[in-house]
């Protein structure tokens, strides 16, 4: 032996990261496999590795015996004296063995336990290297893209993506720097053991923590993340120092911060919300840019019911439910979302109801014997239904069926007076609000107080008034008025004979008229005629 047997091993454990001592014991144990398959299982042989010398001395030891009943431990004294001259009978004798001499399937079976050393070697330093790091931010080169699916050769080790974890705007290629969040390290896995992810919340808020020095200095603290990767993600921040903006932070200069965040995340939009103790402050600020009215709390349930102007309840529930599903995962609250007409509405329709001594044709003693059932009022009847009013002692089934109809037709009566009540006031607050023709054309036909219908005559009117002021203050020119006056001011023959003579002031009339019209009902800067 030689020199070359300690290169090549060296330079094996340079390549995979392995301790050189590991992979002598791993080449001895092959040479040790080898050397049993032609000696058998049960003879004692023993190999070493001279790293000094760069060889390998491997030899068997048997007794001599006068009967040989184990090829592979015994030997005669014939073929002892072979090794030692003066050999008997119960000496031991030490056989130098050569590797040349095992054949061709001894050494492959002995390369075969050398490669899987070598391999299990490996995935130990992998484990070892990597385990702790679950839930880090590594880097690494693009090797390989296979449907989806993505190898990244890191510093000393291959990692994967798989397709689940990848971002669909993801296109990376070969050679390509990727950034991605350790998940998991599976030693038992057959390929790649380090599993890596770009989906994962987490790996949000290590991005922030790369670009936001103040989080890393645990200035800013990141109190909740919800992500729906690819789409839209929130982060609640909060700051343990008064004199720093913990949003502001996160932020950057013109947004250079979260802008770096989101170029790494293909266009994901990320909502950043100051993040507080209270739940009803909280949820408000996680359904921006929604505002909100009002909110209650149900600590029970851990619910929160939102209340938002008519025009925002759309953009507080998001497309396709995506801001405020995205808000009850960021709080970790039940959210339910009601616009102020509709709240105002149920909280009517709720607070309406009828005592059954009001009924007509309801005795004290049948409002006695509904009560001894439980039942008091006209919302109480249908909540039961009336097969549940068939159990009530002493009233007779028709009369049964005649009440619960007359508490339902009550009910109906008692609610539409509600709502009409609750439509009163919102149309006096909307008033007194100055809401547009838009909001106000909602409450035509509602039934307003004399008070609320004069105050809605008078925006009207009021209304009416400012468009003529508008349209008459639109005049082109000076020299033009003579014109549009006298068209205004004659017949119909009048006016288009002052059209004929002056066709140019009566297009300038026309197109005043449209820009009122447009900008009236499309609410746009720039209208057709401007």
């Amino acid at each position: 032996m030689n020199y070359d047997i300690v290169e090549a091993l060296s330079q094996i454990a340079r390549e995979k990261g392995v301790e050189l001592r590991v992979l002598v014991e791993r080449l001895e144990a092959s040479l040790l496999s080898a050397a049993k398959r032609k000696h058998g299982a049960n003879a004692q042989i023993a190999v070493n590795f001279d790293e000094d010398q760069g060889g390998i001395e491997m030899h068997v030891t048997k007794t001599v015996v006068g009967h040989v009943t184990d090829r592979g431990l015994e030997m005669t004294s014939a073929e002892a004296r072979k090794y030692k001259a003066e050999a008997s009978v119960g000496d031991d004798i030490v056989i130098p063995l050569d590797i040349m001499e095992f054949g061709r399937n001894a050494i492959q079976a002995a390369k075969q336990v050398l490669i899987q050393g070598v391999r299990e070697a490996e995935r130990e330093r992998v484990y070892t290297d990597f385990a702790d790091k679950v839930g880090s931010l590594v880097r690494g080169v693009v090797q390989q893209v296979d449907r989806g699916t993505i190898v990244l050769k890191l510093d000393t080790a291959e990692a994967i993506i798989p397709a689940r974890e990848v971002l669909h705007r993801d296109r990376f290629r070969q050679r390509e720097m990727v950034r991605a969040l350790v998940i998991d390290v599976d030693k038992e896995a057959k390929g790649p053991q380090i599993i890596l992810s770009r989906t994962h919340p987490d790996f949000l808020v290590k991005l922030f923590a790369s670009e936001v020095p103040e989080i890393t200095e645990h200035i800013v603290q990141v109190k909740a993340v919800a992500r729906e990767p690819g789409h839209r993600s929130k982060i609640a921040v909060s700051s343990n120092d008064d004199r720093v903006d913990a949003v502001g932070a996160c932020v950057g200069i013109k947004g250079s911060r979260v802008q770096a965040i989101v170029k790494e995340l293909g266009g994901e939009r990320i909502d950043i919300v100051p993040w507080s103790a209270d739940p009803v402050v909280f949820v408000s600020r996680s359904l921006a840019p929604s505002k909100v009215v009002d909110a209650k709390v149900d600590p029970e349930t851990r619910k929160v019911t939102v209340i938002v102007p008519d025009d925002q309840l759309s953009l507080a529930i998001g497309k396709q439910g995506q801001n405020a599903r995205l808000a009850a995962k960021l709080t970790g609250w039940k959210i339910e979302l009601h616009s102020e007409s509709e709240y105002a509405t149920a909280s009517a329709m709720a607070k309406a109801d009828v005592n059954l001594g009001e009924l007509e044709d309801v005795t004290e003693e049948m409002v006695a014997a509904f009560g001894a059932a439980g039942i008091h009022t006209a919302v109480d009847i249908e909540k039961a239904g009336l097969d549940a009013l068939q159990e009530v002692e002493g009233i007779p089934g028709p009369k049964l069926e005649q009440v619960f109809g007359l508490a339902l037709e009550a009910l109906a009566v008692s609610r539409a007076a509600a709502i009409a009540e609750a439509e009163a006031e919102a149309a006096a607050q909307a008033i007194a609000d100055g809401a547009n023709d838009e909001v106000l054309s909602a409450f035509e036909g509602a039934e307003l107080s004399e008070e609320t219908q004069a105050a809605f005559d008078d925006s009207e009117g009021a209304e009416e008034t400012e468009e003529a002021t508008d349209a008459t203050e639109e005049t082109p020119t000076e020299e033009n008025n003579d014109a549009e006056v006298t068209s205004k001011g004659n017949s119909k023959d009048g006016a288009a004979e002052s059209a004929e003579e002056t066709p140019g002031d009566e297009a300038t009339v026309e197109a005043s008229d449209e820009e009122v019209v447009t900008v009236d009902s499309e609410s746009t800067d720039e209208s057709p005629g401007a």
